[in-house]
């Protein structure tokens, strides 16, 4: 595809401009949304309701940088954890833990206007645009996640900027837009590692789509490459330095060890999962940031490990994972086939049910996971109709949005380099997500497509006609 005939121009977008009166709308009603849900979380159950799984485990070595200077947690550096949300989180729950939700809400709003020059940006089209931006306003996963402190609202408003950035390099070939748009991907990735390939697939699709232009076919993969990676390569020579693992987070090793290996082999061997996970030495390790293998269950097992370093310990994991992985590719395909669709088509009203529900009734919502959809879907109708219809809501919006979102890619340019940058980062997300298994697939690793998944709906809405790129 050569850039002249991708839909790409070689002059900037005509409009450069932060906003329009227009916005006012959906941003007053993003903010409604998002802070009424977080005032009936607070209500209901204190601050306590804003706080996962995941939560200590990033405020920890979050604190630890603020106060001390030093990424650490359970006593070492932390190799699970990345700096971006630690620090964010830090910094704002000085003021409290619902202060610092108050800063993700705001930080989600600002995403309704990132989705809207995003969206004017791909389709140089205003009314597509506010479509886009008044259908993320209320697109359930962002809401929810904008409340509980995790990292996903902040990731998505750093990787919606970096997008933005480069369909505007796209548009103008300015190599300094380009630039820009590889640091705000950096900084994405500092918070979420799930876009630390992604580089490498972007500067292969410029190189592809600027084939046809000498000047930029090597410069803009260049420019991208440089502007990324050693700002990731400089937190893995700090991870090698201070603890022997020279990756740039442990979380995937320790994921694929404590999920992806008793998941496969428990399948292989029809034995019980809890029980494979049980004789990995592993425990709950929610306030313990993940770093589980330091800790005595694990070392029972594996005495010999305990002169060993933290980058000796994760090796051993990570060998032993993917040691499954190849005894049961089958299993492990089957896995990430299941982890893709749920991915994709988890409708997320569990995670409201998590905020809004007794302690005593969230059993019922989030039962049923052995009996598989359907059969589980009729029990739940019959006994908790309430429930099911709105699980069923949800799930009939998202297939909705996935429907328009369709619509709008036959209706438009299939030959625009804006198009294929949007269908393929959305593909790239999803088959990362997938690679986490069927178990650990949820409907939040789904958060980084809904933008583009909402502007394409736009695309496709009714008397919403799309401008050829």
């Amino acid at each position: 595809m050569s850039f002249e005939s991708s839909g790409a121009s070689a002059n900037p977008g005509p409009k450069t401009e932060w906003w329009t009166p227009r916005l006012a709308g959906p941003l007053i009603a993003a903010a409604v949304v998002r802070l009424a849900l977080l005032a009936a979380g607070l209500a209901r159950s204190g601050a306590s309701s804003l706080i996962q799984a995941d939560t200590t485990s990033y405020l920890i070595p979050g604190r630890n940088l603020l106060l001390h200077g030093r990424f650490f947690a359970d006593g070492v550096p932390d190799l699970v954890r990345l700096p971006g949300y630690s620090l964010f989180l830090a910094l704002f729950s000085l003021a409290g833990l619902p202060a610092a939700a108050v800063a993700n809400v705001i930080l989600s709003v600002f995403s309704v206007v990132l989705v809207w020059r995003l969206g004017r940006a791909v389709f140089d089209d205003s009314r597509i645009a506010l479509v886009a931006a008044w259908i993320f306003a209320f697109e359930p996963i962002s809401v929810i996640y904008s409340v509980f402190l995790l990292s996903e609202t902040l990731f998505l408003a750093l990787f919606l900027l970096s997008m933005e950035r480069l369909v505007e390099f796209l548009r103008g070939r300015r190599l300094l837009v380009l630039a820009t748009a590889g640091l705000w991907l950096a900084a994405a990735t500092f918070v979420r590692p799930v876009t630390y390939y992604l580089p490498i697939a972007l500067a292969l699709g410029l190189f592809l789509v600027l084939a046809r232009v000498p000047g930029l076919r090597w410069k803009a993969p260049a420019v991208l490459l440089i502007s990324v990676l050693p700002w990731l390569a400089a937190w893995q020579i700090r991870n090698k330095i201070e603890t022997g693992y020279g990756g740039f987070t442990s979380n995937t090793d320790v994921y694929f060890y404590t999920m992806i290996k008793p998941e496969v082999e428990s399948r292989a061997k029809t034995g019980h999962y809890v029980d494979a996970r049980k004789d990995l030495g592993y425990t709950p390790y929610s306030y313990r940031g993940g770093q589980f293998y330091l800790y005595e269950p694990y070392l029972a097992l594996h005495p010999e490990q305990a002169g060993w370093n933290q980058g000796q310990r994760i090796a051993f994991m990570h060998s032993a994972a993917f040691d499954a992985i190849r005894a049961h590719f089958g299993w492990y395909l089957r896995s990430f086939f299941q982890g893709f669709l749920k991915t994709a088509f988890n409708p997320g009203s569990g995670d409201y049910d998590l905020l809004l529900f007794p302690e005593a009734f969230r059993p019922v919502s989030f039962a049923g996971g052995d009996e598989g959809p359907i059969s589980w879907g009729i029990t739940l109708a019959k006994e908790y109709p309430g429930i099911a219809a709105e699980k069923a809501a949800f799930a009939v919006a998202l297939l909705g949005l996935y429907l328009f979102a369709a619509r709008g890619v036959f209706r438009s340019d299939m030959h625009s380099a804006y198009l294929w940058l949007l269908l393929g980062i959305s593909l790239y997300i999803f088959s990362v997500s997938a690679m986490m298994g069927g178990l650990g697939a949820v409907a939040r690793l789904r958060l980084p497509v809904m933008p583009i998944i909402c502007i394409l709906a736009a695309a496709g809405w009714p008397r919403v006609k799309t401008i050829s790129p």
